[in-house]
C-alpha cells in the first residue's frame, strides 16, 4: 500500500483542487490497482477544511482511502509525523508527502516509485504569479534563472516528497520543527546512506500565494524575493 500525507491549517481555499489531484494520482493505472491511502492531517483548523474532506471522503472507492485526523500543534513537522505513523501503522510500503496548496500530476506517485530509489526529492512549478501583483513577472523570471527544474537538482520540498517506509524509520522521520522539516529528514536520510532521487520526474503545481503558512518555507522565500526587488527598485528610482 502507498501513503499519502497532506498537512493542513486552514487551507479551505485550496484544499478541494489538491484532493481532487490526489484522487487521480491515486488511480493512476501505472500503480496497477496498488491501494493508495490519504491521511490529510488537519492542524488546528478552524474553517471548512474537514468538511471538504469529508466531501471528497464520499468518492473513494476499492482503490484508495481519504480520511483525516486532527492535531492542534501549528507545527508541519508534528502534522507530517502525525500521517505517517498512522500510515505505517496500516502498512505502507512508501509514503508521499504534499502541502494543500499544491496539485499532483495524475502519474505523481508513480513517477516517485519509478525511480527506485530510497527517497525522492521532487521539484514544484508556479503556474500562477498573479498574488503578487506589479511585482508578479519580476518574480516569475527570478524563479526562471534561479531555480533548477530539472533532474540533478538539490531543492527539497515538502510539497514533493517521496520515501520507502524502511529508508524513513531508519532516519527516524520527521522532526518537530515548524519550518525545515524537511530538510533535516534529508540530511538523516543522506547520514544513514539512502538512495535519494533528486528528480523532476514526479511534477506538482504549488502556490505562489502571498500569506506563506511557513516561515522559512517556499511562500516565504517568494516573499523575501519580492521585498529584495521592492528595495533594488526604490535604489534604482533615487
Amino acid at each position: 500500500m502507498i501513503g499519502v500525507v497532506v498537512p493542513v491549517h486552514d487551507e479551505e481555499a485550496c484544499l478541494d483542487d489538491c484532493l481532487t489531484a490526489l484522487r487521480a494520482a491515486a488511480t493512476c493505472p501505472l500503480l496497477q490497482g496498488e491501494a493508495v491511502s490519504i491521511v490529510i492531517v488537519l492542524d488546528a483548523c478552524s474553517d471548512r477544511s474537514q468538511r471538504i474532506v469529508l466531501t471528497h471522503a464520499m468518492q473513494v472507492d476499492r482503490r484508495w482511502r481519504l480520511d483525516c485526523i486532527s492535531v492542534n500543534a501549528r507545527n508541519v513537522g508534528i502534522a507530517r509525523a502525525a500521517g505517517a505513523r498512522l500510515l505505517l501503522q496500516r502498512g505502507a510500503r512508501w509514503l508521499a508527502f504534499t502541502d494543500a496548496d499544491t496539485r499532483v500530476s495524475p502519474s505523481w506517485l508513480s513517477a516517485q516509485l519509478g525511480l527506485n530509489a530510497d527517497a525522492v526529492c521532487g521539484t514544484v512549478a508556479v503556474e500562477d504569479w498573479s498574488p503578487h501583483g506589479r511585482h508578479a513577472k519580476a518574480l516569475r523570471s527570478h524563479f526562471a534563472r534561479s531555480y533548477t527544474d530539472a533532474d540533478g537538482h538539490r531543492h527539497i520540498h515538502g510539497a514533493n516528497f517521496g520515501v520507502s517506509a524502511s529508508a524513513y524509520l531508519r532516519a527516524g522521520g520527521f522532526a518537530p520543527l515548524a519550518c525545515s522539516e524537511d530538510v533535516v529528514l534529508v540530511a538523516a536520510l543522506q547520514a544513514s546512506g539512502a538512495h535519494i532521487a533528486w528528480s523532476a520526474a514526479p511534477r506538482v503545481t504549488t502556490s505562489a500565494r502571498r500569506h506563506a503558512k511557513a516561515r522559512g518555507g517556499f511562500g516565504d522565500t517568494l516573499l523575501k524575493v519580492v521585498a529584495a526587488l521592492k528595495d533594488t527598485t526604490r535604489l534604482t528610482q533615487n
